[in-house]
């Protein structure tokens, strides 16, 4: 199977606007620091799933050559994940969607127009698409009352993506995320700084070594950190564009 991060950024992106820090200005030169919002592509032999659709959707789809979906999956209501499923217009009608009822109908107020077909997938209970098996477990993003993570499996490969998250998982997650050949973690900010929804980078290692990950990537990452041709030397940043083959 092959991921691709089409966006590492948080929900406002980097850069911010009317921001002049050294990431947002980095990113204005077009560095590894400009960062789209949050957005992951995961493919095999069968076909693509899109996890999140972020509003840099459209310019996420031109870089990469994509034209359609064989699903998409949300992770939960906030709009950095969800509104760019607008960009479906015109382009491909009535896409599958898979998450858990609550995020789904939520959603659904803003993007029904489109006619989407629902799947609707509780906790814990895998599933199959693409010839890859899927689960989703429970994270902890306050005020979001069941935001989800991703595992996804093919053969003895294992992917787990922690979705918006702070350190506070539950146990019962954290047992299924063991052992990972590959983590994606939500870090937002830099160690000195503690968001109560978000982990930050300090955090999110930690929780790569608790869950003994072979390789683990950062992202949802803030203008906060420092631009990525330094911050990179020290931490496994991600990037916009960034490919893993498993």
């Amino acid at each position: 199977m092959r991921l691709t991060l089409l966006g590492t950024g948080d929900a406002v992106g980097t850069p911010k606007i009317g921001c002049y820090c050294p990431a947002c200005e980095d990113a204005r030169e077009g560095g590894k620091s400009q960062r789209l919002r949050s957005s992951i592509l995961v493919e095999s032999g069968e076909g693509k799933i899109l996890i999140d659709t972020s509003p840099d959707l459209r310019q996420q789809f031109l870089k990469q050559n994509l034209s359609c979906v064989d699903g998409v999956i949300w992770t939960h209501g906030h709009y950095d994940h969800y509104s760019g499923f607008g960009e479906f217009y015109r382009v491909q009608n009535n896409v599958d969607v898979y998450g858990i009822r609550e995020t789904l109908e939520y959603i659904d107020q803003y993007v029904s127009f489109l006619k989407p077909r629902y799947h609707y997938v509780k906790l814990y209970e895998p599933f199959e698409l693409i010839g890859l098996q899927f689960t989703f477990f429970k994270v902890n993003h306050p005020p979001v009352e069941v935001p989800i993570g991703v595992i996804i499996l093919e053969g003895d490969k294992k992917i787990v993506i922690t979705g918006d998250t702070n350190s506070e998982i539950p146990e019962a997650s954290l047992e299924l995320m063991q052992d990972p050949d590959l983590l994606v973690a939500d870090a937002i900010v830099p160690p000195h700084i503690h968001i109560e929804k978000h982990m930050n980078s300090e955090e999110a290692m930690a929780l790569a070594e608790r869950l003994n990950a072979k390789e683990v990537v950062l992202t949802h990452l803030s203008h906060l950190f420092r631009p990525h041709h330094v911050e990179a030397l020290f931490l496994p940043l991600g990037y916009d564009g960034q490919v893993f083959e498993l």
